[in-house]
This record gives structure tokens, sequence and C-alpha cells, in this order.
């Protein structure tokens, strides 16, 4: 039987895991920590902008069933907030289990607590994966969905210190890059004055700490936007974030608050106690990261160089997705790489061609247009996503951006791509 070995159990890594094992192989999934999905626990904004077109995309090519699931456990939807339309907001305390529910009843087997360090390889071709505890992990082929965050050490050398986020290094250990322990060198991202990596660009409140007010509006409408005092706004702060998509002004001049089951502000990070200076924060207290109130997690800082089938350069057998495939932002993005990952990892087993997703779809335009910009200096300063920033400004000039689910539909069914992830290749 084809066997798959996903590194990483992020959005990307559970996404190359249901279209791998929807292909009929053999799927297993190692994540370091003590929960899948990563980032996604303390994210949870889904289908704004040009990531309604794209999900929508998948869910026509056969990989709806992790946005069936973000979409069932919503808290709000169609709502709008500075830059943004028509989002959807999912419940971060809820969508893990349904996730992992999920995984197991396909059949995936899921390793909590598993560290890879290093690779075995012969050749070009990697043979296992080497853990933690010395022991081996064979595979037909690999994926690599370890993300772009961490270790601790480049969140202290690029950031303002390890910030205590979700991933939680110091506990479960550090990411290691699968494909440059295979010899591959990895990219890394700048900002624009140069420096390498970029802060996660929200923060998590704990709802409980916020006023009766703010939290009853939070509950009803999604969506609170406080003035912040003329003295406290720094414009260039903006620079700093991972998620250009919300480098407004607006964002800048405003403290605006998601609620996505806990109170998601929406900058990198923002001193504890101007925070509490502004009504109906004053008893404000972070729940991710921890120290929300000095600085965030440090991401990008861990590329692999692939082609558009998301295969990794110059080894046989590695594919990759999510961030660690290219400068990414979000889930859509994680799972909608992660799905064509995982696809194209049972076609290269038997020995099919890789499929690439035309350009035609958003969903393939956005992966070869990323792969083009990623050998251009300042390409390395901007990140792709189909909520907003470059990317977008891209979909709305060619006429991509629609939330019409029947011309999704027809441009899929032009393609001869329906459910082509859910075809059983073995």
């Amino acid at each position: 039987m084809v066997r798959i070995v996903i590194i990483g159990g992020g959005w990307a890594g559970c996404a190359a895991a249901v279209s791998a094992r929807q292909a009929g192989a053999r799927v297993t999934i190692l994540e370091k920590t003590d929960m899948l999905l990563g980032l996604g626990n303390v994210g949870g904004i889904m289908r704004n902008n040009g990531r309604y077109t794209a999900a929508e995309e998948a869910i026509n090519l056969g990989a709806g069933k992790l946005f069936r699931i973000t979409d069932k456990a919503a808290r709000h939807r169609m709502i709008d907030f500075p830059g943004h339309k028509h989002a959807s907001l999912y419940d971060v305390t809820r969508v893990e289990p349904m996730v992992r529910q999920l995984l197991m009843e396909m059949g995936v087997e899921i390793q909590l607590q598993a560290r890879a360090i290093d690779v075995e390889k012969r050749g070009s071709t990697i043979t296992g994966i080497l853990m933690a505890d010395d022991t081996i992990l064979e595979g037909d082929v690999f994926i690599e969905t370890t993300g772009s965050t961490g270790p601790m050490g480049n969140c202290l050398k690029y950031g303002n210190g390890c910030a205590m986020c979700i991933l939680r290094c110091p506990s479960f250990g550090p990411r290691t890059s699968i494909s440059q322990r295979a010899g591959i060198e990895d990219i890394l991202g700048q900002r624009e004055d140069g420096c390498y990596g970029a802060f996660s660009g929200s923060c998590k409140l704990n709802k409980d700490s916020l006023s009766d007010d703010i939290r009853e509006k939070l509950n009803r409408e999604g969506v609170v936007i406080l003035k912040i005092p003329e003295e406290d706004i720094k414009i260039e702060k903006l620079s700093l974030k991972v998620c250009q998509q919300y480098a407004l002004k607006e964002f800048a001049e405003n403290i605006i608050l998601l609620d996505t089951g806990h109170a998601k502000l929406m900058t990198p990070f923002y001193p504890l106690d101007k925070l509490r200076r502004i009504e109906g924060l004053e008893n404000a207290r972070y729940e991710d990261p921890y120290s929300g109130g000095k600085g965030n997690s440090i991401r990008y800082l861990s590329i692999a160089p692939r082609n558009n089938a998301m295969k990794v350069n110059n080894l046989e057998n590695l594919l990759c997705a999510g961030e660690k495939s290219g400068l990414f932002v979000g889930h859509t993005e994680a799972i909608v790489t992660g799905s064509l990952a995982g696809h194209n990892s049972v076609r290269l087993v038997l020995g099919m061609p890789l499929l690439e997703l035309p350009r035609n779809l958003v969903i393939g335009d956005i992966i070869a247009y990323a792969n083009e910009r990623i050998n251009h200096s300042d390409g390395l300063k901007k990140r792709y996503t189909f909520a907003g920033a470059e990317y977008f400004e891209r979909m709305k000039e060619r006429n991509m951006y629609t939330i019409e689910n029947q011309e999704i539909r027809r441009r899929v069914e032009r393609m001869d791509l329906i459910d082509i992830f859910n075809e059983k290749l073995v």
C-alpha cells in the first residue's frame, strides 16, 4: 500500500492528509505538539474577500471537508470589517477536535508529540524520518508542512523574544526544516527594510476580561472597533505585519476586535498598559501569545523551493505545502496548497504525471504567481493571500474574484476538474 508521511499537523498538513487518504494512500501525520492545526488554533478568519472564491473552487475540486468544518464551526458569517467583506469567523475553541475526529474517521494515523529531527536519504530520495526518540519512520513519499514559525531562536533574533505563542517551542521543541535537512537551502522572507521574517499579525484577548458592552457586541455582531488615542497611533507598525491584507491605516488608527471564541486583536502586539487605557479594555488580558504586550511569533524563515505541483526541487519524493511552500498567508491558502500536495503525493508514488492546477483557477494562479515572485528580491518582501494586498488586487484585475457559486463551479467544470481530489488512485 502507498505510504504517505506528513510532517506537520497544521491546516496544510491536515488538508494533505485528507486528499492523500481520498486518493487511497495510507497516511501518517507527525505533529510535534499535542494539538493539530497549529496557528489555526488562534486564527479563525475564513471566506473574506477572495478567500470565498478560493474556498468554493476547492470544494468543487473535491477538497471541501475542512471548509465544511470551518463553516460548521463559524460563530459569525457574512460579516464586514475594514478592507474585508463577507468574512466567516470560526470558533477556535471548537475546530481542532472537529478536524481530529474527521481524520480519525478517515483512517489517518495521527502521532502527536512526535518531533521529526532529521532525514535518512539515498541519493536524492528520502527513505525515512528520524524522530526525536531515535526511531525511524519510513514512507514512499513525504510531505513537509512544518510551517515557517520558530524555533525560539528565530523569535529571539528577528523579533522581540519568545512571545509564548500557541506553538510552545520551549515545551515541544523547535521546528525542524526537513527540506534543509535533506540538503535543500531554505528561502527566507523579508520585511520592507530587508530584515528577515515578519511578526504574526494578530493576538487573542480573553473575552471575559473585556467590558460587558464590548463582550456583548462581539458576541452579537462579531466585530468591535475602538478608536486608538492619537498619541498611540503608530502607522509604521503596519510594516511589521505578516498579514499585509490587514496593513491598512484603519488597523493602525483603531483597535479592531473579531469574535473567534476569544477576542481577536488585529495587531502584532500592543503594550498592555496602553491597551488598558482604552475604554472597555481596562482589565484586558492576553490569551495568545501570552506576551502579546511585547511581541509575537516570527514567521517566513523557512520556505522550500518547489514546482507548481508542490514537489520540492532536487528531491525525488518530498512535497511541501502551507507556509513551507511559499510566502502564503492564511488558513485557506494552507488548505488549498495542502490538498494539492496530498493528491500529488499519491500520483508521485504511482508514476503518474503530477497535477498542476490551471491559472484560470485562482488556486492554480496563486501557486504559480507566488513561485514566480519569490525569485525576485522585491517578491521576498511580499505576502500572497486571496484576502488582500498584491494578490487580491491581481484577482480583481483579472476578473477572478467572485462570490457567485455557480460561476465558480463553471470555471472548475470547464477545466474538467470537478472532484479531482476525490478520485481514488490506489
